[in-house]
């Protein structure tokens, strides 16, 4: 699982936060890719697709949710 990210985002850390704990509940990885530093370096595409509504969950290199995490849905996902 991934979250895109961006620095100073208050939701985004929180959702980080939320994933985490999940994540050790539930027992998948978790990465987080902030966009505007993979724009940086390069890699404009994350940032151009969803840097308007993030924080976005990425389920399987697809989007799950934004803004917040839908904890409910993203629990029969992965049952």
């Amino acid at each position: 699982m991934e979250l895109l990210t961006r620095a100073g985002c208050a939701v985004c850390a929180r959702v980080y936060a939320r994933l985490g704990e999940l994540a050790g509940e539930l027992g998948f990885d978790l990465t987080a890719t902030d966009v505007d530093a993979a724009a940086a370096a390069g890699n404009t595409a994350p940032r151009a697709e969803y840097g308007d509504r993030l924080p976005v969950v990425l389920l399987d290199g697809r989007e799950h949710s934004y803004w917040e995490l839908d904890e409910d849905r993203l629990r029969a996902d992965l049952a």
